[in-house]
């Protein structure tokens, strides 16, 4: 394999330690809430300086092991702290629409974890609020603002893989967990879809944007959730082929294929990697591995927010709230055709 040609671009990703501080309030303090702490506290000038639970132990808990000054047993209480920046809505995606709705309300700025909402029409009342307050309201798909993400930009901006064809990406993980689970909780919005094939339906959005032609299979759980999906998203002539499941470790990679080359991205392919790129007469050139690892890469969309809020911003140009819409509005249609629906809906 030849490694030879011209180097790949640098990523135009800032430094998250020169992003504009700000004060964050933590909405649900579980685990994705403690990773996106630690990010934010380790690699950039901003603080988590509240915590928001329904239950005011595991808030007191939380902000202990975090260095969180306040820390409040309720959401209401958070939202109404004058001293917070913005709010992250970390809680499972069931509860994002009634929770970023309160912060909203509340006049808070709002980073929201992915999947979005439960559905398009939460989505959509979300980001008519947002656009008639005039706050800021994005979607925490941290990937989006990781460096590796704005160096596939640059390729596909360039053309250097010609006419895309193909974008392969799947995200599967292993449970071994209760039926009470979260996961395969129907009133909790569990599944694979929205918690693991969010990031392999929001890779192809990113890729070749909104499909025409969406076809879906699924396998559901005795609990009458989707175990497992796969997917073929098509956008005028190419191919998103998509698959997430609950039951198996799979390699979590991505591929993006056209008439000039490919792009690879090992596994995990949403977390900070390396590029590796592939020309059509086998010469391949690749990325310097990743600063910054793991879920420590929460710190990108966190400074990303900060950048955003300081300029007087109200969504991400890396991650438009049309984008958001689009990509609930193909998880909605995955659901349709694999027959799962949510008893609230």
């Amino acid at each position: 394999m030849s490694t030879s040609g011209t180097s790949l671009p640098n990523a135009r990703t800032a430094d998250p330690g020169d992003a504009p501080p700000i004060k964050w309030g933590i909405i649900a303090p579980g685990w994705i809430a403690g990773q996106f702490a630690n990010a934010v506290h380790r690699h950039s000038k901003s603080r988590v300086v509240a915590v928001g639970s329904s239950s005011a132990d595991r808030a007191q808990e939380f902000a202990a092991r975090h260095g969180v000054g306040r820390a409040y047993g309720s959401y209401e209480a958070l939202v109404a702290d004058h001293d917070i920046d913005a709010v992250y809505v970390a809680s499972p995606h069931s509860h994002h629409f009634e929770q970023a709705r309160l912060a909203l309300l509340g006049g808070k700025p709002v980073l929201v974890e992915k999947a979005f909402t439960q559905n398009a029409s939460q989505a959509s009342e979300l980001i008519e609020l947002a656009r008639t307050s005039g706050a800021l309201l994005m979607e925490a798909m941290w990937s989006r603002f990781l460096p590796h993400y704005d160096i596939v930009r640059q390729l596909l901006a360039d053309g250097a893989l010609g006419e895309v064809q193909t974008v392969i990406s799947d995200h599967g993980q292993y449970f071994e967990i209760e039926p009470t689970h979260r996961l395969l909780n129907p009133a909790l919005a569990g599944g694979a879809l929205l918690d693991l094939g969010i990031y392999p339906a929001s890779f192809t959005s990113f890729v070749l944007g909104a499909p025409d032609e969406i076809q879906a299979t699924g396998t559901m759980t005795t609990t009458g959730v989707d175990a497992q999906v796969s997917a073929v998203l098509r956008t005028g002539r190419a191919h998103g082929v998509i698959s997430t499941t609950q039951t198996a470790a799979s390699p979590t990679t991505a591929s993006i294929s056209g008439t000039a080359g490919r792009i690879e991205i090992a596994g995990p392919f949403y977390q900070p990697q390396p590029v590796r790129f592939t020309d059509l007469t086998g010469n391949t050139r690749e990325t310097a591995p990743a600063s910054v690892a793991g879920h420590e890469g929460l710190v990108y969309q966190a400074a990303h927010f900060a950048e955003l809020l300081t300029a007087g911003s109200t969504e991400s140009p890396l991650l438009p709230l049309g984008e958001t819409l689009s990509i609930m509005q193909t998880l909605d249609e995955i659901r349709r055709q694999i027959g799962l629906a949510y008893p609230n809906e």
